[in-house]
């Protein structure tokens, strides 16, 4: 009763304070065009707590990351709740919360448990051509199954492939390239922006259409780099010391088969949602709940705990399999969620609103969309921020209407989408796998670069790349 009263009390003061606000919360929900910049300080502030937060402060990161996101998001919902009242602040919170983050971390969470499920056993030698393979057999899955399960099944055969090699780092710093980053743009299961753009109304298949030349482009000129590169590093090999391979060639077996076929009611749950539309929903608070999202939610959470039934645990114990990624990501993207909304609101109002500079940046005079500013200015925020959320900030900037950008505006929705996914691999932190592969290469033996030494090498590997790509696409 007396926090009640207390947010009671507030509103009200208020209410009087910002007359205008209030008025506009009544009528139209939160009023973007009335609503200062101030109101995106909690988002870029988690946002960059998780950018520098494993670096700068790695143990207090560890133990209390959950916090951190916590603490954000009340400087979210309390003013909120303060300024337009609880009735509003809540319907606002909840729709992110109920309508986005809950099936996009249940996504996350059953690609995650399924992947973990399936061991690639026995090794094979790393030459170039081998490597080769397995980065494309790697970002192929990636579409699939998802950056992070390609790279959790992928990373530990990689690495026994090349742990009698000297020289290996650039292996792994290429599988990220292309596996944990550039190989999932193809649907909205290789990477949570593409989901995030799902879940908002883009076609599942928009992206396979509508991406293909620019990831047939970037996967080959990364691969066909890192193919000369091994090549030239392999001869360079042959005149050092011989190191004893520690995992022997062996035949490659897959363990975990009956996760497969898990992996397959996921995909048929996500494309239901998309192809049944029975017109029936559920009110919570305000928000409608859709019957045909509950179905594809309950089965692909179904799908995840049948995994762990059905999978044997020697095989995710030899996966290095363990609950604290998906929980860690689970309490920082519900963060990301909450945060996000006034922010959204802010872009709704377009060029009225706090972030007309922005909005200015990526416009043309004529009032079109400017596609190479909106290619580069999401992919250099992804490099590093979380590409999902920064998806979903330029998505909202284009209109955020998924018809509208599907069809008149397809170049400026494919050039968010790549840039978003291909720039997640300029660092370690701009895509989750990124810093989960490195600690993985780490622990296996393999001297990966720092956080500077890595972006010496897509600095050097795939800005240029980018660069070809961004005006041959989308100049």
């Amino acid at each position: 009763m007396r926090f009640a009263t207390i947010l009671a009390a507030g509103a009200a003061v208020a209410t009087l304070l910002f007359p205008e606000m209030a008025f506009a919360a009544e009528a139209e929900g939160l009023p973007g065009a009335a609503m200062p910049l101030w109101w995106a300080l909690p988002f870029a502030g988690l946002l960059l707590s998780i950018a520098t937060g494993p670096l700068l402060f790695p143990h207090v990161w560890e133990h209390h990351y959950g916090k951190i996101a916590a603490f954000w998001s009340a400087l979210v919902v309390v003013p909120l709740t303060l300024a337009f009242g609880l009735p509003v602040a809540t319907e606002a919170v909840l729709h992110a919360v109920l309508n986005e983050y809950m099936s996009f971390i249940i996504l996350l969470f059953a690609l995650f448990t399924i992947s973990g499920g399936i061991l690639v056993a026995g090794n094979i030698h790393g030459t170039p051509l081998v490597n080769a393979g397995l980065l494309l057999t790697g970002a192929l899955l990636a579409s699939v199954i998802g950056t992070t399960g390609a790279s959790m099944i992928m990373i530990r055969p990689v690495i026994r492939a090349n742990d009698n090699r000297p020289l290996n780092a650039h292996v792994v710093i290429f599988f990220i390239f292309l596996v944990s980053n550039i190989g999932g743009s193809l649907t909205p299961l290789g990477d949570p922006p593409l989901f995030v753009g799902f879940l908002r109304g883009v076609d599942f298949f928009w992206t396979t259409t509508h991406l293909y030349r620019e990831t047939l482009f970037v996967v080959g000129v990364v691969l066909a780099a890192f193919l000369a590169f091994d090549t030239l590093v392999h001869r360079l090999e042959k005149g050092a010391p011989k190191i004893k391979d520690p995992t022997p060639d062996s035949r490659i077996r897959i363990r975990g088969l009956p996760n497969i076929p898990l992996l397959g009611v996921v995909i048929g749950a996500i494309l239901l949602s998309a192809a049944w539309k029975p017109g029936i929903g559920f009110s919570v608070h305000g928000v409608t709940l859709e019957l045909q999202n509950l179905v594809r939610d309950g089965l692909i959470l179904a799908s995840a705990l049948l995994s762990l039934a059905v999978s044997r645990r020697e095989y995710r114990a030899a996966n290095g399999f363990s609950w604290g990624p998906i929980a860690e990501v689970a309490k920082l993207f519900a963060g990301i969620f909450i945060c996000i909304v006034p922010v959204i609101a802010i872009l709704r109002a377009g060029q009225s609103g706090a972030l007309a500079p922005l909005v200015a940046l990526v416009t043309q005079p004529s009032g079109a969309p400017n596609d190479l500013a909106y290619f580069w200015l999401t992919g250099a925020l992804s490099s590093f921020l979380d590409n999902a959320p920064t998806y979903l900030v330029f998505f909202e900037m284009a209109g955020g209407d998924p018809r509208h950008l599907m069809s008149e505006y397809a170049s400026t929705l494919a050039a968010i989408s790549a840039g978003a996914v291909f720039m997640g691999a300029n660092t370690y932190i701009g895509n989750a796998p990124n810093f989960m592969v490195y600690a993985i290469a780490r622990h296996g033996g393999v001297k990966m670069p720092g956080f500077f030494g890595y972006m010496a090498w897509s600095c050097l590997v795939l800005i240029p790349t980018f660069l070809i790509a961004g005006f041959l696409f989308f100049g």
